[in-house]
């Protein structure tokens, strides 16, 4: 069953977003879909750090976005007061998942389709397609969201230093999303954090042992739980 969201540029309709994020990860099921999109769309800017849920979740889909890009279909979503926008990004998004098939033949436009075909159309015709060929088999690693929580020693623990020493880890196929601190009880907190990765290139359980709670960034962090793992 679809979801209804009003006003998303009002504070009430923000609100009522960021409510809704805080026990998910996507707009409905388990992976970024349309419905995404058509959110995403109707926020003509980020939401404000007030809104941390809301937040998160916009900085990951930006991220898609870029990375792989939002194909699912999702189980329908309605903006109200927004359905210009929606309506809009949703059609482009159609077109251009009809137009990419078309992509790969427009270099033919100013090829005589009634004459002979040349050795040297030939073989641009061939590179061509190994080139489409490439392109698919390296669509084919798949990606996963990943959220974290990484735990520190204790109260005294400096949080910001943390976190940088968690952004800091850099490797191929790891792209680090949102994050946020989360009180866990005692003066004590906890930081959440988004990341995206090539399951091909990353391995979590690596990232952990080997990085995060190795040194140097074990001086800050005492462990580290994965909360949510989600096929992209």
């Amino acid at each position: 069953m679809g979801v209804t969201f009003y006003n998303l540029s009002s504070a009430a309709g923000l609100k009522k977003l960021d409510e809704y994020l805080l026990s998910r990860s996507y707009i409905s099921g388990y992976q970024a879909s349309k419905d995404d999109l058509a959110v995403h769309a109707a926020l003509a800017k980020p939401p404000s750090s007030e809104y941390v849920n809301a937040l998160r979740w916009f900085h990951h889909i930006e991220a898609l976005l870029r990375i792989s890009g939002v194909s699912a279909d999702g189980c329908g979503v309605t903006v109200s007061g927004s359905a210009p926008l929606v309506e809009d990004a949703l059609a482009n998004l159609s077109i251009a998942d009809k137009a990419s098939p078309a992509e790969e033949d427009d270099d033919d436009d100013d090829v005589d389709l009634f004459g002979e075909e040349t050795e040297e159309e030939k073989k641009a015709s061939e590179e061509r397609a190994a080139a489409v060929k490439a392109s698919g088999k390296k669509k084919e690693s798949g990606k996963s969201s990943v959220l974290l929580d990484v735990k520190p020693w204790d109260d005294e623990t400096d949080m910001k230093k943390l976190e940088e020493a968690v952004k800091s880890i850099k490797m191929e196929g790891l792209l680090w999303g949102a994050s946020k601190l989360v009180p866990v009880g005692y003066g004590i907190k906890k930081l959440q954090i988004m990341m995206t990765i090539v399951d091909d290139l990353v391995s979590v359980d690596d990232l952990v042992e080997d990085y995060l709670t190795a040194e140097p960034a074990n001086e800050y962090i005492q462990s580290c739980d994965i909360v949510a793992f989600n096929k992209i």
